[in-house]
């Protein structure tokens, strides 16, 4: 991905908060589901969000999809802030630019409807120009290009196998014409025989459809397979980000490097947990200053439970926020290796 499509950014997040009250009235908590989030996603990009359950990867996907307004901070579309979009038209606009897939396919299909239904009322009103011949064309269309004969367009959802239902919703995302689709999880319900076509489907809608992706998973390895970019989740906060191959080759945060322990190598013999998968989990209820993964991290050091550290580049477009890495980087190479 060039360097000119990174810096321009079809989406842009400054400072992006988002926290929850919890508890009772008497007893009111704040839970930091994100924290402080800045990212870009390209022109033509696929962009992975990977973490743990828990780490703020879904709630992102919604502060996007206008699902949950922003505690703090800003989302900018196409260089226009979100909280200016206050029409019904700008809301619809933007809502048919940017779709979300979700990880259940019944969350976007209609059970009672054949599928043809959701395709259609979405070129209804997001395309209201086309007549019904021309929808019913569009409709055809769109799903030969996710994959589907378009006959299955009058079956039931109930008729079509978990993969073909996925792939239902990205027709219905791609009917709206998107700029950026929000995957979140698409692939983690389905067998592992099938994922490999969804992710080639998502390269081929970036590819031949010049739609960007935000690719949430927790799953390394498809993002490695797919992904241009990498923002490693932890707790709410970014631990790395970069290029995904350079991520991935030359991890600089501690958590980072225990995602890609926990890959299954099959040609590795069986050993022990890694030394930092010591099953702490993230404080993100009224957090304290510092580092949230100091608990698990065999490398923590003084200053990693007093300040919170904040992403520094320590390779060329490759960030990291890790007190450790950014003084004693020969320390946490050594560690990796």
């Amino acid at each position: 991905m060039t360097a000119e499509l990174h810096s321009a950014g079809l989406m842009r997040a400054e400072h992006l908060t988002r926290h929850f009250k919890i508890g009772s009235a008497l007893s009111r908590r704040t839970l930091h589901a994100v924290d402080d989030v800045n990212f870009t996603i390209g022109e033509r990009e696929i962009v992975a969000l990977a973490g743990e359950s828990g780490s703020g990867k879904s709630t992102i996907a919604r502060v996007l999809a206008r699902i949950y307004p922003p505690t703090a901070g800003e989302v900018y579309f196409e260089g226009k802030p979100l909280s200016s979009m206050t029409s019904r038209a700008e809301r619809l606009r933007y809502s048919g630019l940017v779709p979300m897939v979700f990880q259940d396919p019944f969350a976007s299909i209609n059970p009672v409807f054949r599928v043809s239904h959701g395709v259609l009322r979405c070129l209804k009103l997001h395309r209201p120009e086309l007549s019904e011949a021309q929808r019913q064309e569009e409709a055809a269309r769109v799903f030969e290009v996710v994959g589907l004969n378009p006959d299955m367009l009058q079956r039931f959802p109930y008729e079509l196998s978990g993969g073909q239902r996925q792939r239902v919703g990205f027709a219905q995302a791609l009917a709206m014409r998107p700029r950026l689709i929000l995957a979140d999880e698409p692939v983690s319900m389905l067998d592992v025989s099938i994922r490999i076509g969804l992710l080639n489907l998502m390269a081929k809608l970036r590819d031949e459809e010049g739609v960007s992706i935000l690719y949430i998973t927790h799953d390394i390895a498809s993002a490695r397979y797919v992904a241009d970019r990498l923002i490693v989740m932890y707790a709410g906060q970014i631990a790395e980000t970069g290029p995904i191959e350079d991520v991935l080759t030359h991890p600089r945060h501690p958590y980072t490097q225990l995602l890609l322990s926990a890959v299954p190598d099959p040609r590795a013999p069986l050993a022990v947990a890694a030394e930092t998968d010591r099953g702490e989990p993230p404080r993100v209820i009224d957090p304290t200053p510092g580092c949230r993964f100091r608990w698990r991290c065999p490398l923590a050091i003084d200053t990693c439970a007093q300040v919170t550290p904040e992403l520094a580049e320590l390779r060329p477009a490759h960030s990291a926020a890790c007190h450790v890495a950014q003084n004693s980087p020969e320390e946490v190479k050594a560690f990796s290796a």
